[in-house]
């Protein structure tokens, strides 16, 4: 990510401007859109990449794509346009989603497991992270085969490595910096 300051301080005013006008779920639901039509078309952040590209033409290709936005949604393609800020378009959309999130109290714990989490793991994964953290938690899956096993979780800032490579590392420097003498 190039610009996730910038793409933040967009993605600040966005919800602030949302929730001043109780659109916050509504323009949500555009930047999913956003972040679906990126995660699935590599060619487009290229296109928005690409200093040559006149403003306009940006703009317009945008509004053909993402035609049915809400109106707060269109005007914040229209404010990065004008900045030469729409390179931070998925930016600022995962960013939004994510302050939204946790101005309702929720957060997405991130688990990179060896194997696909089974539902009796994924119970004791939730109860750690409440543990952890007082917010309304749901479990995003990672697939890893290099941790061996166990879990890494991660809850915004705060990570548990619980993994088998971890603790084979631990005994590795424990055994490698005492000195046995005898």
């Amino acid at each position: 990510m190039k610009n996730t300051r910038a793409a933040l301080r967009y993605a600040k005013a966005a919800l602030s401007t949302s929730l001043d006008q109780n659109k916050e779920e509504a323009v949500a639901t555009d930047m999913q859109e956003i972040v679906a039509v990126f995660e699935d078309n590599q060619e487009l952040a290229a296109f928005l990449d690409n200093p040559v590209v006149a403003s306009k033409v940006k703009q317009d290709a945008l509004s053909k794509v993402f035609s049915a936005l809400q109106p707060l949604s269109s005007q914040l393609i229209a404010l990065l346009t004008t900045n030469n800020r729409i390179d931070l378009l998925d930016q600022v959309a995962v960013a939004y989603l994510s302050l939204l999130e946790k101005h309702q109290g929720k957060e997405t714990a991130v688990v990179t497991t060896a194997v696909a989490l089974t539902p009796e793991l994924e119970k004791t994964i939730l109860a750690k992270a409440k543990e952890l953290s007082s917010a309304e938690i749901s479990l995003e899956n990672n697939v890893d085969p290099s941790i061996m096993g166990g879990f890494i979780l991660r809850i915004g800032d705060l990570q548990y490595n619980a993994s088998v490579a971890h603790q084979l590392e631990q005994l590795k420097r424990e055994l490698t910096q005492t000195n046995y003498s005898a």
